[in-house]
């Protein structure tokens, strides 16, 4: 694993978060690797595709409040709006050789089981 510029794994995360927001997932899939493992509140996706499936259905938006940088790992502080359900939530990315190779997410999902 390479150890990279706080400003490399930052920028390589937002990157990811702004071409998700913009529905661009061609470009989005560029920013993580093909094995990608996505842990979240609702389950797990191990590899790209099966994430990007997911989020091609959500159309999930990003309203980034705060971003946290130690080495490779990327925390964002954000409002989610998940079909107009807006819910305050938390994503850890851990970036190797300049892709995110690990994203864990918290929130609340109750909201979304109501």
């Amino acid at each position: 694993m390479t150890i990279y510029s706080v400003g490399a794994a930052k920028e390589v995360v937002l990157a990811l978060i702004d071409a998700i927001n913009k529905e661009d997932f061609q470009l989005a899939r560029t920013y993580v690797m093909p094995d990608m493992r996505f842990e979240g509140v609702l389950g797990t996706r191990e590899g790209a595709e099966a994430y990007f499936l997911d989020m091609e259905k959500m159309r999930l938006k990003y309203d980034v409040k705060k971003v946290f940088v130690e080495g490779n790992d990327v925390c964002l502080l954000y409002d989610l709006d998940m079909s107009g359900t807006i819910i305050f939530g938390c994503g850890w990315y851990t970036v190797e050789d300049g892709k995110v190779k690990l994203l864990k997410v918290v929130f609340d999902p109750r909201p979304l089981l109501k």
